[in-house]
C-alpha cells in the first residue's frame, strides 16, 4: 500500500510512524508513507494556505487552490482513495479500517483552522472520516489513527496471518481476557481452563468471556443476526448466570 498524509505540520509524524508495527510494516515494504507538506503547493511567497471565510466569521478556512495541488501531485492518475479528516465525516470504526486496508493506493487530507473550503469535498474527496464526537486541533491526529488501523491490517504487518482477526470489534465482539506469568499474583490466579491444555474448552471459554464482556461493556455492539447457535447457548448460561447472582 502506498499512504500520502497532507498537512500543514508534518513533524507531527515523524515519532509515531517511526515505532513499533508500523515501522516494521515500512521496513517490510508492505506500506509507503509519504507526509507531504501541503504549504509546499502554495503559490504566494508566504506559503499561506488559508484566508478568512467569505461571509465573516471567526477564524480561517483551508483554501482549496494548494489542496488540490497537493492532492494532484500525489496522485496525478486519479485512481488513490482520497480522505478528508473531519468532525462531519462518518465515525470510523474496525469494519471501515478492514475495507480501506484492501485500498492499494490513500490520500489522506488532514484539516485545520475552520475547516476547508468547500469545494474541496465537493471535487477531490471520495470519504469524510471523523474518530469521534470531540474536537481536536487538527486532522494530524486522526490521520495517525488511520493509519495505525489500517497498517495492522496488511497481510504480515503483525506476524501472525490471524491476529488481526481476533482483536476487539474484528470479530464483533470486545476481546476475551488475556493472561500470562505469573499464574498467581497477589492471591489472583489464572482461569484453570487455560492451564488445561484443553483447546476446545480454551476456545469456548474465550468465546463465551468474549460475548460476557460484550454484554456488560458494549451491549450495542451485540448483532443476534451474526450469532451461531453456539453462542445463543452461551447468551442462554450468561443470562441465567446474571440472574442466579442477581
Amino acid at each position: 500500500m502506498r499512504l500520502d498524509i497532507l498537512t500543514l505540520f508534518p513533524g507531527m509524524f515523524s515519532g509515531p510512524l517511526e515505532e513499533s508495527i508500523i515501522k516494521r510494516a515500512r521496513a517490510k515494504g508492505l506500506v509507503d508513507i509519504r507526509i507531504i507538506n501541503i504549504r509546499d503547493f502554495s503559490t504566494n511567497k508566504h506559503h499561506s494556505v488559508d484566508d478568512y471565510p467569505f461571509g465573516g466569521g471567526v477564524g480561517m478556512v483551508m483554501q482549496v487552490d494548494p489542496i488540490a495541488r497537493a492532492v494532484r501531485h500525489t496522485d496525478p492518475d486519479c485512481e488513490a482513495r482520497v480522505i478528508l479528516t473531519c468532525p462531519q465525516g462518518k465515525i470510523f470504526n474496525q469494519e471501515l479500517a478492514w475495507e480501506l486496508a484492501q485500498e492499494k493506493h490513500l490520500v489522506i487530507i488532514c484539516g485545520h483552522y475552520e475547516g476547508v473550503d468547500e469545494r474541496v469535498r465537493e471535487v477531490l474527496v471520495d470519504d469524510e472520516i471523523s474518530i469521534g464526537d470531540y474536537v481536536l486541533t487538527g486532522g494530524e491526529i486522526p490521520a495517525l489513527v488511520l493509519a495505525d488501523a489500517v497498517i495492522r491490517l496488511l497481510p504480515g504487518a503483525l506476524g501472525a496471518d490471524d491476529a488481526a482477526r481476533e482483536d476487539s470489534f474484528s470479530m464483533g465482539l470486545l476481546e476475551y481476557p488475556q493472561y500470562t506469568r505469573p499464574e498467581v499474583w497477589e492471591g489472583r490466579r489464572v482461569p484453570p481452563v487455560l492451564l488445561s491444555g484443553n483447546h476446545e474448552q480454551i476456545r469456548l471459554w474465550r468465546r463465551r468471556e468474549a460475548l460476557s464482556r460484550t454484554i456488560k461493556r458494549r451491549p450495542d455492539l451485540l448483532d443476534l443476526k451474526n450469532l451461531s447457535e453456539e453462542d445463543l447457548k452461551l447468551l442462554a448460561e450468561i443470562e441465567r448466570e446474571c440472574e442466579r447472582d442477581g
